[in-house]
């Protein structure tokens, strides 16, 4: 088994989801590691190669994890970490699977009802127990413009370079709706250019009033 990471991570700002490790019980339900009696493993990956996993064990009522966590560059420490989970029906029958948040925050029980949890430091919990951020909410506009513009290109099947060319109309889409995203990608790498001249001007800017000080006082 796998170590997990290092736990919480020093250092400024508020940290976010894109930044833990995370468990989807949506994904584990459809893996068949919710069925009592299963016991498996889940592993996390980055360009094909594996850089983390943990053990599971799973009951009727709750998943049971198992798995070596590292928090503040301490040593490693073993962890066996019951989740329970509870099923809500659907609107058209069946139930689906969610995790009951195990956190303790200010000696107040979590039990929220979440789809997700993340490690964050040495127990998964949910979002709000570790007040976890999305990296959207700390873009600034450049950022919010480019992200806009990467994702509606990945929509037509391109990728994310933009020194590429609009990729072709994808079989089966409608010619109207190819020329709408053609053009919200166009919109949106124009916007980002716009913004890239306003922030590279403006850090010119300070520069040389920066130079110009700094001859002032030598």
């Amino acid at each position: 088994m796998g170590g997990i990471g290092s736990g919480r991570r020093s250092g400024f700002g508020r940290d976010t989801v894109e930044g833990c490790r995370s468990l989807d019980i949506d994904r584990l339900h459809k893996a068949g590691c919710l069925a009592p009696g299963h016991w498996g493993g889940w592993e996390w990956s980055r360009d094909g190669q594996r850089i983390a996993s943990i053990s599971m064990r799973a009951h009727k009522e709750r998943l049971v994890l198992v798995y070596n966590v590292r928090c503040d560059g301490g040593e490693w420490q073993s962890v066996e970490e019951p989740v329970p989970i509870t099923r809500a029906p659907c609107r058209y029958g069946g139930t689906r699977p969610y995790f009951l948040c195990p956190g303790v925050v200010n000696g107040i029980a979590c039990g929220r009802r979440v789809a997700k949890l993340y490690l964050d430091g040495r127990y998964f919990l949910c979002r709000h127990c570790y007040r976890l951020g999305y990296a959207s909410q700390s873009e600034g506009a450049l950022d919010r413009a480019r992200r806009k513009a990467t994702k509606l290109r990945h929509r037509l099947g391109s990728g994310s370079r933009w020194d590429e060319p609009t990729p072709p109309r994808p079989k089966g889409m409608w010619r109207r709706t190819y020329e709408r995203r053609r053009r919200q990608i166009l919109e949106a790498e124009f916007l980002a250019d716009e913004l890239f001249e306003v922030e590279a001007a403006g850090l010119i800017a300070r520069l040389m009033r920066h130079d110009r000080t700094k001859r002032f006082w030598s």
